[in-house]
């Protein structure tokens, strides 16, 4: 046997048959009817004097006395929750600093935008008092000069009316509204994204509408996953919801308000788009206008080989990731007009973005390399 030391100096397991100490009430050993007084580190599990003795079963063990083995635990338990309690400290004192920090840039915004309006108030009451003083001077002219008077006057006729012109041009009229851009956060997004995913109760059950799925995809009868074919099939009939040239599908659910999200799985396929959409995106024809991340309806995370990016109306972001998600996860919240895609695996942010989203939207799908399917 084995025996781990408790002292300064070297220490030999117990005989067989042998207690060292007064008797301990506990459970005790089935094979030998004696007090588990002993733990065998090999076995990971609390023994006897006769088991961790010569002839005992666990001969050439490393045997540990029980309570050090306890106490051992107790010490690690004790580490642990320091270890917890640290990192939530750290946590809390990072969120306190970034809700301090994004108080302010509010408050600062708040009085930037309060400053401009007193300012533009002073300045339409100057341009009222010019307005008004220039009024005057037109009508003094026509009411008191012949018209000899008046074609001499013509010049500064014109002068006047240009300069009234000038005045009613807006100053700085974009000064005058909140910017909300001082709220937003990368540490915010993560963090609000994290919690809201352990909070949510459940994913959305998102299937595909199968009178919108394109002629190049095949629906599976569960309508969640998508294959996609070069050739186009002739199962599907054509209909006024069917996108009948790009390789797209709508869900059969739309959102109009409140939290919602749902996550694919991409791993099998190298070119892919997944977002929303509104139920005004046109269905037919190869333009612009039926493509995703092209148009105005339509806001879409998207692979191509080895290139991810955000796409909206025409304008793409590239986007730098450390590796390809084998499933991507769509987040989206109408209140705060927020959509965000994540990486479930590890809770990363992939993409956050902020935009005014018309009228009720819907999940939506392309694929034009192999497999992508809704998880649920």
């Amino acid at each position: 046997m084995s025996a781990e030391s408790s002292g300064p100096g070297p220490e030999t397991g117990p005989e067989p048959g042998s207690e060292t100490g007064s008797p301990r009430p506990g459970p005790l050993c089935p094979e030998h009817g004696q007090a588990l007084s002993w733990f065998c580190c090999s076995e990971r599990r609390p023994v006897c004097a006769a088991c961790a003795g010569l002839d005992g079963r666990c001969q050439g063990h490393r045997i540990r006395r029980a309570e050090e083995r306890a106490e051992e635990l107790r010490s690690r338990a004790s580490a642990a929750r320091e270890l917890v309690i640290q990192r939530l400290g750290l946590v809390r004192s990072l969120c306190e600093s970034e809700e301090q920090r994004l108080l302010e840039q509010v408050h600062g915004e708040e009085e930037r935008a309060h400053q401009s309006i007193l300012t533009q108030r002073v300045h339409w009451a100057e341009a009222l008092q010019k307005l008004d003083t220039i009024r005057t001077s037109l009508v003094d002219m026509l009411t008191h000069l012949d018209d000899l008077q008046l074609i001499q006057k013509e010049q500064e006729i014109f002068e006047r009316t240009e300069e009234a012109e000038g005045i009613l041009d807006p100053q700085e009229s974009e000064k005058l509204n909140f910017n909300e851009k001082c709220t937003r956060s990368p540490l915010l997004s993560q963090l609000w994204a994290t919690a809201v995913l352990w909070s949510l109760s459940g994913m959305e059950d998102v299937r595909i509408d199968e009178r919108t799925v394109s002629p190049f995809l095949q629906l599976s009868e569960d309508r969640r996953t998508l294959t996609f074919h070069a050739k186009k099939s002739k199962a599907w009939a054509d209909g006024p919801e069917r996108f009948d040239h790009w390789p797209n599908a709508l869900a059969t659910t739309s959102f109009q308000a409140g939290l919602h999200a749902w996550v694919v799985n991409v791993q099998n396929s190298g070119a892919y788009k997944v977002g929303v959409a509104s139920g005004q995106l046109p269905r037919k024809g190869s333009g612009s206008d039926s493509r995703l991340g092209y148009n105005a309806f339509s806001w879409v995370f998207s692979r191509y080989d080895q290139e991810f990016r955000f796409s909206h109306d025409g304008q793409h972001e590239p986007l730098d990731l450390l590796r390809c998600p084998s499933q991507l996860g769509v987040l989206l919240d109408l209140q705060a007009q927020e959509l965000l895609f994540y990486e479930p695996a590890s809770g990363t942010v992939l993409h956050t973005h902020h935009a005014s989203f018309p009228g009720p939207l819907f999940p939506v799908f392309a694929v034009a390399d192999q497999t992508i399917s809704i998880i649920h």
